[in-house]
């Protein structure tokens, strides 16, 4: 049987968009998987990127391929989000460097399996201050300086995890149904002041966490049962997603949910 691999990098020739040139761009969880495909995907579309991650190793490594790449070097600074001080800071901090944002993605989460049994409060708490909390707090730091610049662009990294009712992390698959909430909860504020805010929901993206933890052997199977189309998801595909509603083309696309999942759902 053929392996599912995972695909580095951004293919030649995705879509250009001229309106990112310069624009300042802030990604949580960017170090690796689907974030560091949004830095990289950020970057070749002459954006200033900056991100805050945990892992310092694959965070380092990104930057030195962007620049090898001869984008502009990102900017990061590692930093645990469910620290909402320092989460904040971290945004204002890039903000010094960079300048005031224009785009904020909303991208870290753990998808940690977890039994009914097992979970406690303590546990509960841990889950939602990554997969939940700091997606609202990210917005209100960024907000200001989106304000100052006359308007901006959120996306917020959703999950068809449990739209199709998976089984193993109910407490992720709650933090990831609450990110409509708020993104429909804010959108008539936001876009009062040209902020757009909207969900990008991937399927199975084939990262290599995904295929170091859950793959599975009759993974391609799997793949050709579920989705509409055959070929297994990569983080690119999400990212030309999330470059799209970044940019002026997506001017009127507000309070709405871009599902890339190949037709799983």
């Amino acid at each position: 049987m053929e392996t599912v691999t995972s695909e580095q990098g951004v293919p030649a020739g995705s879509a250009s968009f001229p309106s990112l040139q310069d624009r300042r761009v802030f990604i949580t969880g960017g170090g690796s998987g689907i974030g560091a495909c949004l830095v990289e995907s950020f970057a070749r579309q002459g954006a200033r990127v900056a991100f805050i991650d945990v892992a310092d190793a694959p965070s380092a490594a990104l930057v030195t391929r962007v620049e090898s790449l001869g984008y502009a070097t990102p900017w990061w600074k590692r930093c645990d989000v469910s620290d909402v001080p320092a989460l904040q800071a971290s945004i204002r901090e890039a903000a010094t460097a960079l300048g005031d944002f224009d785009v904020l993605v909303n991208n870290v989460a753990s998808d940690d399996r977890h039994a009914i049994a097992d979970v406690t409060p303590a546990y509960w708490d841990a889950r939602m201050a990554i997969n939940e909390r700091p997606a609202f707090f990210a917005i209100q730091a960024v907000l200001p300086g989106m304000y100052a610049r006359g308007g901006g662009s959120i996306i917020n990294i959703g999950s068809t995890g449990w739209q199709a009712k998976s089984s193993g992390y109910p407490a992720y698959a709650t933090a990831k149904s609450s990110v409509m909430g708020l993104t429909r909860g804010l959108a008539r504020e936001l876009g009062a002041r040209r902020v757009r805010i909207n969900v990008v929901s991937p399927g199975w993206v084939m990262t290599e966490r995904q295929l170091k933890l859950w793959a599975v052997p009759d993974m391609r199977e799997e793949i050709a049962r579920m989705q509409c189309v055959l070929d297994p998801i990569q983080a690119h595909h999400i990212a030309a997603m999330v470059v799209f509603l970044a940019s002026d083309d997506a001017a009127a696309c507000t309070a709405q949910e871009f599902i890339v999942d190949g037709g799983w759902t």
